[in-house]
């Protein structure tokens, strides 16, 4: 396994809870103390539930019932209640816990199954593959050295290392512009915004979230678009971090700000996840924008699906090609859910026609006054239906 977030901690728990040996390999010294995600919808829950995880995730996170979509500079708000969906799950919400939350969690317990290694500081840098296994090259602060497998999984990342070096394309394209994400402890609620709300404008729209930090106040994240000229270091002076904020939200004193960040942010899917014996999941196999939080999401149900199927063949109840059935479930769900549903909520928000955009939150406003009307949207939103079509496919 090349990779210790998220996604591959996950498949290498759950293959080693079946007692598959595995053994995962991390280029960074400790786990990556990473900030941008932290929304987890409700069959995400579901799926890390057996293991433990979502028990532990409730200890500190933050459930969110309800979400809005708002015009910025105009009346409408839009507000679904998740509440609708307990008929179909036992987490009708979303839990916000930042992602460097989960993969502590998630290590804690890989430490405590007798069929898992793990490495730091161990870089996978190339493999070859020969009858019945993979060599894998690695790196170790400039120490070369490898391993023998039997399956090799690429869960290192946007950059993948393992991607690069199979004979595949990464279609997609890189959003022109570039993503200011601001933290501060200052409580929106207090205006109204719920703990996940979306902002519509067609100059600067903004995505608003809260986390719980270390605890209350919890801190609140806004996601903004800048130009795509702009140097990084005049997006984060602090006088323009506050003139944004100042604009989103005028006050009287300064906003304590305890976190600020420039992200790129691309709409990317590998043309295949499977090179005879290496596969891809997470951000290697696929990118998409945050606005929905389908991202992470989206890699540990990738992680639980392969390590089911990939469990499967390893104890010869399944032919190797169900790790193809793998790759055609997961990147239907991937391109017909994850990045059709984020490359129309980020067109959704940015919309300049006024006329467009005011037709499109009138639609919105009917959806929600209805409650089957709602509760189908929230299906496709909570990623439950598309999730559903992509387990059908064969």
């Amino acid at each position: 396994m090349a990779g210790a977030g998220p996604t591959g901690l996950m498949c290498a728990l759950a293959l080693a809870k079946q007692g598959i040996p595995v053994v995962v390999c991390e280029a960074e010294s400790s786990l990556t103390h990473d900030l941008r995600a932290g929304s987890f919808h409700p069959p995400t829950l579901e799926m890390m539930a057996p293991y433990g995880i979502t028990a532990r995730m409730h200890e500190t996170g933050l459930k969110v019932q309800r979400w809005q979509i708002r015009e910025r500079h105009g009346p409408r708000v839009v507000e679904f209640d998740l509440g609708l969906l307990a008929a179909e799950t036992p987490y009708p919400y979303r839990l916000h816990l930042e992602q460097h939350r989960l993969t502590p969690i998630q290590l804690e317990l890989l430490r405590h199954e007798a069929a898992a290694q793990i490495h730091f500081g161990q870089r996978v840098t190339g493999y070859e593959q020969h009858a019945g296994g993979v060599r894998v090259a690695l790196d170790s602060g400039g120490i070369p050295g490898a391993v023998e497998a039997s399956w090799l999984i690429g869960a290192d990342g946007g950059r993948s290392t393992v991607r690069k070096l199979m004979p595949i394309e990464f279609e997609g394209f890189t959003w022109p512009e570039q993503f200011l994400v601001v933290s501060t402890p200052y409580d929106f609620a207090r205006h109204g915004f719920t703990m996940n709300a979306y902002i519509a404008d067609p100059a600067e729209w903004a995505a608003l979230f809260k986390l719980p930090d270390a605890g209350p106040p919890g801190l609140w994240r806004i996601a903004f678009p800048c130009d795509p000229g702009a140097p990084e270091d005049e997006l984060l002076d602090p006088a323009n971090v506050q003139r944004r904020l100042h604009a989103f939200l005028p006050r009287g004193e300064p906003y304590e700000v305890r976190y600020q960040g420039i992200y790129r942010v691309h709409q990317r899917v590998a043309s295949d996840w499977r090179h005879g014996r290496v596969l891809l999941a997470g951000d290697a196999a696929h990118l998409n924008n945050p606005l929905g939080g389908f991202g992470l999401n989206s890699g540990l149900h990738d992680a639980v699906n392969l390590a089911a199927k990939l469990g499967s063949v390893w104890r010869g109840e399944a032919p190797e090609a169900q790790l193809d059935l793998y790759v055609r479930q997961r990147r239907a769900a991937t391109i017909e859910q994850v990045q059709a549903m984020s490359i129309r909520n980020k067109r959704l928000l940015e919309e300049r026609d006024p006329e467009v955009q005011r037709r499109h939150m009138g639609e919105l406003v009917a959806v929600a006054a209805d409650p089957e009307r709602a509760r189908q949207h929230l299906l496709e939103t909570s990623m439950v239906a598309g999730l559903r079509r992509a387990n059908a496919v064969t």
